[in-house]
């Protein structure tokens, strides 16, 4: 059911094999979206993407086409997968997560990219600043960093009564991931946590993945907030029930899925900020002159079947903080 609105911040990962390779016509523009995640993971953004595109005057396949290029979690095949992109010749991409971002960056520095990214765009190279970035490529910054990571940690104490020693479940070859490892510690402390980093770089085995947590001796989990995670996000929820851990994530699906809860950027609605982002690119703006947007809604999902079924009591003033209680 719906609760009141938790918080709005400003701050701001995310969305899609190949769908569409028709060419465009000079008045069809062909707009190319880069995912980091499978089809069925990315659909609700992607249909907040088109609803978004449709709003805006947009008809899929009468004067606009969009062509899909979907990662399935894996950083490894972005690259191959922004180069296969940019060879359509779009008029703009839109690229999710730091992998995706980085992969069509890397592949064009001509044509328009409106990025979707976790981490600061400055710092990670992409932008000359925040207002004015300069170059091929605008978008949304999800704020991915340790004001968010200690957001999500705090929650979760808040949740878990006791809460002292938490492991943090991250694949460090993934950009998105890495990104958090090294201020974690100091982020967790500044919230009264100790965090065990438990590094995953294979979900095909998640018994060892589960010895791996044991030897840890944690209270509960931080799930990464990679792509690499998603495609397995019910195998770990699950393991981290078969433990009897709480685990906090950092998108909704994780707890649509049986985690316990997350915190995290409605990314529905980032889909619908870049659609806006594309239709002023397609209008003749620079992508270099339109300033990074913050995202604009987050949301934190509660599952209370979950938490009974751990034996976990949630207090009623915990769960009138979040948007959405799973029962």
């Amino acid at each position: 059911m719906k609760r009141r609105q938790f918080i709005t911040l400003l701050g701001g990962a995310a969305a899609w094999p190949l769908a569409t390779r028709a060419q465009p016509s000079p008045m069809r523009p062909l707009v190319g979206i880069l995912s980091p995640l499978s089809a069925a993971a990315a659909s609700r953004n992607i249909a907040a993407f088109r609803s978004a595109l449709r709003d805006l005057g947009y008809v899929e396949g009468r004067n606009l086409t969009l062509a899909f290029h979907y990662g399935d979690g894996s950083a490894e095949r972005m690259p191959s997968l922004a180069r296969e992109l940019v060879a359509l010749n779009p008029d703009v991409v839109v690229a999710g997560a730091t992998s995706g971002v980085l992969a069509a960056y890397n592949a064009t520095r001509t044509i328009p990219i409106v990025a979707i990214v976790p981490d600061n765009p400055v710092t990670a190279g992409f932008a000359q600043s925040i207002a004015g970035p300069g170059r091929n490529i605008t978008g949304t910054w999800m704020l991915g960093d340790d004001t968010l990571v200690g957001k999500r940690l705090d929650l979760f104490r808040l949740a878990v009564p006791g809460l002292a020693r938490v492991g943090a479940m991250l694949n460090p070859d993934d950009p998105m991931d890495d990104l958090q490892i090294r201020p974690l510690p100091a982020t967790a402390r500044a919230v009264g946590i100790s965090i065990e980093v438990i590094e995953v770089r294979d979900l095909g085995n998640l018994d060892a993945v589960a010895a791996q947590v044991m030897r840890a001796n944690v209270q509960g989990l931080l799930v990464g907030a990679a792509p690499f995670w998603i495609p397995a996000r019910k195998e770990v929820a699950a393991m981290a029930a078969r433990l009897k851990l709480p685990a906090v994530y950092s998108w909704r699906e994780f707890a649509d899925a049986g985690g316990l809860m997350s915190y995290g950027p409605n990314l529905p609605e980032t889909y619908r900020q870049s659609a806006r982002l594309v239709d002023k690119i397609l209008k003749g703006t620079k992508p270099g002159d339109l300033p990074f947007e913050l995202a604009t809604r987050y949301e934190l999902i509660v599952n209370v079947k979950t938490a009974k079924a751990m034996g976990l009591n949630i207090s009623d003033s915990f769960l009138l903080l979040a948007d959405e209680v799973i029962e």
